[in-house]
């Protein structure tokens, strides 16, 4: 019982200290009705139409979506600005 109390109190505790990320992509596309798959990897509602055109389906917004701007390698390393 001490064990599981202790893994559950660890388990909480990693939970609230590692920080998550939300998802910085706005649109989703479903193919194939509520059954089918979802791929949520666009930034812009044209990029999601063009997805799905000719495949069916729909675009819906991004429940996980965060605002923050999409970044990857080839933008390179965040440059900040020296204090004066």
């Amino acid at each position: 019982m001490r064990t599981a109390i202790a893994a559950l109190f660890t388990l909480i505790a990693a939970s609230t200290i590692a920080p998550s990320r939300a998802d910085p992509y706005r649109w989703c596309a479903q193919y194939g009705g509520k059954s089918g798959a979802v791929n949520c990897y666009f930034v812009t509602l044209e990029q999601c139409r063009a997805a799905i055109s000719g495949n069916g389906g729909f675009c819906n917004p991004n429940n996980f979506y965060d605002g923050r701007p999409v970044r990857t390698p080839e933008d390179g390393p965040v440059r900040r600005r020296a204090r004066s």
